[in-house]
C-alpha cells in the first residue's frame, strides 16, 4: 500500500482533524525511529499513519479499539508486521518486535510532545527541545492522558528516554506546518 492510498483511507476513515494529525504525529515519528533503527521506514510510517483508523467507528466499545482495524486492513493485504503493531498498541497482543514496541511507546508521546508545544510560549514544535518535554513528562498532571509507563517502555527498544523523545521530537518538527504547529 503507498502512503497516498493509506491517507486517502484514513481521511475516508477520520472525520475528527485531532485525530487525523495525531496520525501523521505518530507517522513522523515512527519513520524518525525507523531511521534510527534502520528499519523499513514505509512500513514504520504506514504502521504509525494507520494504528488509530478505526477510532472512530469503535469509540463506544473500546475493547474493539484495534481489532477492527486491523482486521480491515489485513483484508486488504497490509504488511502483517503491520496488522500486529496495530493489535499490540491498542493491548490485544504484547509486543514482541521493534515495530511492535516503537508503535506502543510512540501513540502516548506525540499527545505529550503537542501538549508541551502548546503550552510553550510561542507554541511551535520548532521551539521545543528534548529538555523542555522532559519537564513536562515529569509533571504528572500534565497531559495526564499520556501514559508515562508506557512511554518508558521505550527502554525495550534499547532507547534512553531522552533519546526517544528526542527522536520522535525530530520526526514530528519534520512536519510541523501539516500539524498546526
Amino acid at each position: 500500500m503507498t502512503r497516498e492510498q493509506a491517507l486517502a483511507l484514513l481521511k475516508n476513515k477520520l472525520k475528527n482533524q485531532n485525530l487525523f494529525k495525531h496520525c501523521l504525529a505518530t507517522e513522523a515519528c515512527l519513520k524518525q525511529l525507523a531511521e534510527h533503527f534502520k528499519e523499513d521506514s514505509h512500513v514504520w510510517g504506514l504502521a504509525g499513519l494507520l494504528h488509530d483508523i478505526d477510532y472512530e467507528e469503535t469509540n463506544t466499545d473500546a475493547t474493539r479499539h484495534g481489532l477492527v482495524g486491523a482486521d480491515f486492513l489485513e483484508k486488504m493485504g497490509l504488511d502483517s508486521s503491520i496488522v500486529r503493531a496495530i493489535k499490540v498498541h491498542s493491548g490485544h497482543l504484547a509486543p514482541e518486535s521493534k515495530l511492535d514496541w516503537a508503535l506502543f511507546t510512540t501513540d502516548p508521546l506525540t499527545g505529550l510532545i503537542v501538549a508541551s508545544a502548546l503550552m510553550h510560549p510561542d507554541k511551535k514544535l520548532t521551539s521545543l527541545d528534548t529538555e523542555f518535554v522532559i519537564r513536562r513528562y515529569k509533571e504528572k498532571r500534565f497531559a495526564a492522558g499520556a501514559n508515562r509507563e508506557q512511554i518508558a517502555q521505550c527502554k525495550n527498544l534499547d532507547l534512553e528516554l531522552n533519546e526517544f523523545i528526542e527522536i520522535c521530537l525530530k520526526g514530528m518538527q519534520t512536519i510541523s506546518q501539516e500539524l498546526g504547529l
